[in-house]
């Protein structure tokens, strides 16, 4: 791909939530992956004097490696919006919508894209009663890389009903959405905004010796085989290339997303579900969109300076920009 001319951008990382560290990691690989192609690069842990500092640095554009609240709830996207700073991915609408499971559902189960059913519950009242038939899964409302989710089956060791004293994830969340859990494979799909317009990259699958695709397995090496491209039957891989697209779509997002399903192999078209779109998904060496990025030939700093020429075409900044040279 042709080389940006060279700029001075601000990479956002770190902040104070939950996903700290993965954001710390993806900003790292960023920033080295941008100085590398030539670029100025300002890197930034976020703390609450962030707007003074973005003003005092004067970036041509932000990198947006945050991952959960406020880099990805539309919190920090308003502020940047207000200061008329460039940023990449997506924008304030669709970040409140889509860090939000049940509005996301809202959203895309109308445009014909699958997913779970369930409820909101709050949390103290799992002590009284299943809030839907049991196996289902527990996930907050508004968290990122399953945060806080918890399985609950039939011969849980949370009891049943779930006892008081039992030790859970989901405790420190106040709401939570109860979805029916569904069996089978974890698979997920990256989309890109390439000039040419969106593309879905291809189809991971997710195995896991143990357990399932929580915090820890997503980011310990070894905890997780990614096989790409997923040794699935050519409709389901296209069923997720086409769902993975409409949800970039529908939902607005822009540089980047990905989204992931789990797919009831025993069903076929009718086993498969997306359970979310992530807006700001994982820059780490572990991450799925640069390893499927790098697999379609996409080079990681090449992939940054994608995602990053896709914030200044959306802002009519791409043409002008290049005032970051000392």
């Amino acid at each position: 791909m042709a080389r940006l001319s060279p700029l001075h951008i601000l990479v956002l990382m770190g902040g104070w939530a939950n996903e700290r560290e993965v954001s710390l990691m993806s900003g790292k690989g960023v920033a080295d992956a941008l100085e590398s192609a030539g670029h100025r690069v300002t890197r930034l842990d976020m703390d609450r004097d962030v707007a003074a500092k973005i003003a005092e640095a004067a970036p041509d554009v932000v990198f947006n490696a945050l991952h959960g609240v406020p880099g990805e709830d539309g919190t920090v996207q308003g502020m940047l919006d207000l200061m008329g700073v460039p940023y990449t991915h997506s924008g304030l609408a669709t970040s409140v919508v889509a860090i939000d499971k049940e509005l996301t559902k809202q959203a895309l189960v109308p445009h014909g894209v699958p997913m779970p059913g369930g409820r909101v519950v709050k949390s103290a009242d799992l002590f009284e009663a299943d809030p839907i038939a049991r196996p289902y899964v527990l996930k907050p409302v508004n968290e990122g890389s399953s945060v806080g989710v918890a399985i609950v089956m039939d011969d849980s060791t949370y009891g049943n009903p779930i006892a008081r004293d039992a030790k859970g994830p989901w405790q420190d969340f106040e709401s939570l959405l109860a979805e029916p859990y569904i069996r089978g494979r974890e698979m997920t799909t990256a989309v890109i905004d390439t000039a040419e317009g969106v593309k879905a990259l291809g189809v991971t699958e997710l195995i896991i010796e143990s357990g399932f695709y929580d915090f820890e397995h997503k980011y310990t090496e070894g905890q997780t085989t990614h096989v790409f491209p997923a040794d699935i039957p050519d409709n389901i891989a296209a069923l997720c290339l086409r769902y993975a697209e409409r949800a970039h779509r529908v939902l607005g997002c822009h540089g980047t997303s990905r989204t992931d399903f789990r797919w009831d192999d025993e069903r076929g078209e009718d086993g498969l579900f997306v359970l979310e779109t992530n807006t700001q998904p994982g820059m780490t060496p572990l991450s799925l969109v640069p390893e499927q990025a790098r697999y379609c030939g996409i080079e990681y700093p090449d992939l940054c300076e994608m995602i990053v020429e896709d914030a200044l075409r959306r802002t009519g900044t791409l043409h002008s920009s290049g005032s970051g040279q000392d």
